[in-house]
């Protein structure tokens, strides 16, 4: 009587088992296969939001075990071995009645569980090895396909209509920082945000972004990133704080990202509250200087191009240029670097970066974040998101990168 709203093509499944064979055989080839638990991975693997684990076989037929929902998990994945069950028990018999009984070596998604349900998954699977595969994860999910290459231009094209075209003409100064945030949310649900976004890093968490009026730019952050705000409450430190009001001469930094059928886009627009030409000189070359970083990166986000290489020459051009100090964040709201991957999650791997030392491919996506503190002013700078070509980065969130006036 039902139908998928979508059913991710079988063809991408196999694509994406693949991928995840491939990278395991190299990096950990005791392990027969990877068994997967979060609800985020297992969608990766098999098109459906589930409440379960996934088998991964080096070899042979992958199994999806559902606690609930196993009516719709069949309705959308093209997976052929779909059962119930009620405890990490029943897995190795499942997985044997499906023909693809567990190894005694298994690569496992340790971040997909708890300390407490890692502990009871070992107890029942006694006589199983468990190594780190969750890097097999990130790395497969590094480089998109066509398919979901698909999803973020669409995406970042909504992004940048919602950034450069909708908001200038429903922001003004004198709004509270809660009020902007409030124009972000009906701007970004008109052109179809999905509402949630999602973050890899363990108990981090992310609602709608940073909404940064002046000096809120500059406000101490727990967020890992290097654009301060104030937030909603100190429980809840996102979003935008409706006590601070967006001043006349004033920069609003909005950090939003935007999500569309699962997968992100990230960029950062920056206001003016003011007529054209009525930005500082500090102001305005410290934004010029990110969006020269971010074109030198872009220009450089090509197959066989080292993270690290890239973030290690920004990071000395900036020190050169007299932005040592509040580039990438003042103080302790200083950040260690200047990109990172995007997808299904806004922090995906890999990251700009000091230690990332393996080559870009290409279908990866980054979200390039030059970003600049001023004391006593706020923060400025760009960030937008890039496709990996043979070419250099291609932008997915539209071509405005300067500083927007408000008046």
């Amino acid at each position: 009587m039902f139908e998928s709203m979508e059913v991710m093509p079988a063809g991408e499944i196999a694509r994406r088992h693949q991928a995840c064979r491939a990278i395991l055989a190299k990096s950990l080839p005791e392990a027969g296969g990877l068994v997967v638990f979060s609800r985020l991975a297992i969608y990766y693997l098999t098109g459906t939001f589930a409440n379960g684990v996934f088998w991964l076989p080096r070899e042979g037929r992958s199994v999806l075990m559902i606690r609930k929902g196993i009516e719709r998990s069949r309705l959308e994945s093209p997976v052929e071995s779909i059962v119930t069950f009620r405890s990490y028990s029943d897995i190795p018999g499942l997985c044997a009645e499906a023909g693809s009984p567990l190894s005694p070596v298994l690569a496992a998604e340790m971040n997909g569980l708890s300390w407490s349900l890692s502990g009871l998954l070992t107890s029942r699977l006694k006589d199983m090895r468990f190594l780190p595969g969750d890097m097999v994860l990130s790395r497969v999910q590094a480089a998109k396909s066509e398919w979901e290459l698909n999803k973020m231009r669409l995406c970042g094209a909504r992004h940048a209509k919602a950034m450069a075209e909708l908001l200038p003409g429903r922001l003004r100064p004198g709004m509270t920082e809660r009020e902007v945030s409030h124009m972000v949310w009906e701007a970004f649900f008109e052109l179809g945000h999905q509402g949630i976004m999602r973050m890899s890093a363990h108990g981090e968490e992310i609602f709608l972004g940073h909404v940064s009026a002046g000096d809120s730019g500059n406000y101490p952050s727990v967020f890992n990133g290097p654009l301060g705000l104030r937030g909603e409450h100190p429980a809840v430190p996102f979003m935008g704080y409706a006590g601070k009001v967006w001043r006349r001469f004033e920069p609003l930094s909005v950090d939003c990202g935007f999500a569309l059928e699962g997968y992100n886009t990230d960029k950062t627009q920056v206001y003016w509250s003011g007529p054209g030409g009525s930005t500082p000189e500090a102001v305005a070359s410290a934004h010029s200087f990110c969006m020269d970083v971010q074109a030198y990166v872009a220009e450089h986000l090509k197959p066989g191009m080292i993270p690290s290489e890239i973030y290690a020459h920004c990071l000395e051009w900036a020190g050169k240029e007299g932005f040592a100090d509040g580039f990438m964040g003042l103080g302790g709201n200083k950040v260690p670097f200047l990109g990172h991957g995007i997808g299904l999650v806004i922090d995906a791997w890999p990251v700009l970066a000091k230690g990332f030392d393996e080559p870009f491919e290409a279908g990866m996506v980054m979200a390039v974040e030059p970003k600049m503190g001023i004391p006593g002013v706020g923060m400025v700078g760009v960030e937008n998101t890039f496709e990996v070509t043979v070419s250099g980065g291609v932008c997915l969130t539209g071509d405005r990168f300067g500083i927007i006036t408000v008046e």
